[in-house]
């Protein structure tokens, strides 16, 4: 067998970091010949890409190799992400990063092209980061995306590069979409479950469009789903003409730890509270690192549980209008104020039934307790396959980026109870109701109930799909085939 190096360049954020470096361990694990370079920009405030890489090293440290592309002068302008919008993390992303990975992809492009190409196999791009494909072909070497999203949404890139006409052009394109068959899924598409940012005919859409031209140009793309969840979408992707498309997932850390002593004292606490209810009986909410709510809307969530009559673990963090409320929630003046949010009487009457986490949650360790019985969840696609890989069905409440369209396709596959999907975060004026959280608990906590059998199937098929003959471990296989047929 011929000796293969892959560089990988990835967002150092946790929901992009851990799968593409849980796919880079499982390429080592599928060939000895492989070894992989990870290039990467940490921002000094970023204690978990530090514990995180450095867990990866111990297990193989001997054929992998990080480099922390970071300078000094630049630290200055990186944020810290979880006081940002969406759009502002991405946005800083791409000031903060891309110098600094150009230069280092330029330099590593340019000596690997004058020295052992026969060991050099290519460059692995995060989703984020795909401008630098234009880099590695500048130096003719094989770039390649992991993607941290589902193949539904890959459809979609690929469907914006055929409809970039009258369509897309009109004056109000927004109203003039119409509800369509995307090859992607199943069901016509309706608009109000397509990305925000894709009208948006300044930054977003021309954004997507890059994008989707940046993927029709690799030599590949690895995407963390599997053939089994996604049969519709993947089986298209053979008559448009794109690249090989590797359907690789779930790709998951399910042993992943807190990383802080606070974490770890957070983690035991839920742990216990867990361990003392009946299987099945805790519904848990959580909603990534960026959902946010207004006191609005957590007074609903509150009542809508309550009301439910069952046991919940619900992971909150709020934005307020006000100036004392911290930009997060880390503070016991915090806690203290989202107190004031609630209903009165509320932590009263929930004692026994039901615990709060303000800020982080392990949310992987949660998903696989037995007393989890369903998970009301933001629908970020790491997320998703989560809840699917430990068989916990899912209450979709999508809020920004992709997720609309994530929960639709989980709806579409009985995989999910809808709330609503055209839920928008930070908008006092569109509240869930109590009610309607009410009703949707209920769904997904019923025995009976077809999507809890559903969620059950999916994660027996999930968890064969990664092993040895199954179709994501074959994919994986053809990937490492290709790549080096085409080295």
């Amino acid at each position: 067998m011929k000796k293969a190096e892959l560089i990988f360049v990835p967002q150092t954020s946790k929901g992009h970091l851990i799968p593409i470096l849980e796919f880079a361990k499982r390429l080592i694990d599928h060939d000895d010949w492989i070894s992989i370079t990870v290039a990467f920009v940490k921002s000094p405030s970023d204690s978990f890409t530090d514990a995180y890489i450095e867990s990866v090293k111990t297990s193989k440290l001997d054929r992998f190799e990080f480099i922390d592309v970071s300078q000094q002068e630049h630290h200055s302008l990186v944020v810290d992400h979880h006081s940002q919008s969406i759009k502002d993390h991405v946005d800083a992303l791409m000031e903060t990063h891309m110098p600094l990975l150009k230069d280092f992809v330029t330099e590593i492009s340019s000596s690997r092209s004058r020295s052992d190409l026969d060991t050099f196999t290519g460059l692995v791009f995060d989703l984020l980061l795909v401008p630098l494909v234009d880099i590695a072909h500048q130096f003719n070497i094989p770039s390649y995306i992991f993607l941290t999203a589902n193949a539904g949404f890959l459809s979609l890139l690929f469907h914006l590069t055929t409809q970039h006409d009258d369509t897309w052009n009109s004056p109000d394109f927004k109203r003039s979409y119409p509800d369509e068959l995307s090859s992607g899924f199943i069901n016509p598409v309706p608009f109000n479950v397509l990305p925000s940012a894709l009208f948006d005919k300044d930054n977003g859409y021309p954004w997507f469009m890059m994008t989707a031209q940046k993927f029709k140009a690799v030599k590949g793309i690895m995407v963390n789903t599997f053939e089994e969840l996604e049969p519709y979408a993947i089986s298209g992707f053979s008559d448009r003409g794109s690249p090989p498309v590797y359907p690789v997932g779930p790709v998951l850390d399910i042993n992943c730890k807190p990383y802080t002593e606070l974490d770890l004292a957070q983690c035991k606490k839920v742990m216990k509270w867990l361990d003392e209810q009946p299987r099945s009986s805790v519904i848990f909410l959580c909603f990534g690192s960026f959902g946010h709510f207004l006191a609005p809307q957590v007074k609903e969530i509150a009542l809508g549980l309550e009301q439910s009559g069952y046991r919940f673990l619900w992971s909150l963090r709020v934005q307020s209008l006000s100036p004392r409320q911290p930009s997060r929630n880390d503070g016991s003046g915090c806690v203290h104020y989202i107190e004031d949010m609630l209903p009165e009487g509320f932590m009263e009457r929930i004692q026994g039934k039901g615990i709060m986490i303000h800020g982080w949650a392990p949310q992987v360790k949660i998903l696989a307790h037995e007393e989890i019985g369903g998970f009301v969840s933001h629908c970020g696609w790491n997320s998703i396959l989560e809840s699917l890989w430990f068989g916990v069905p899912v209450v979709t409440w999508p809020m920004y980026a992709e997720q609309q369209l994530n929960a639709f396709k989980m709806k579409e596959l009985g995989l999910a109870i809808e709330l609503r999907l055209d839920y928008e975060e930070l908008n006092a004026s569109n509240v869930m109701t109590a009610n309607e959280i009410k009703k949707a608990v209920k769904q997904v906590m019923d025995d009976g109930s077809e999507v809890r059998k559903k969620a059950k199937e999916m994660a027996e098929i999930a968890r064969k799909a990664i092993v040895n003959g199954g179709s994501s471990f074959l994919s994986i296989q053809r990937f490492i085939e290709d790549m080096i047929g085409e080295n």
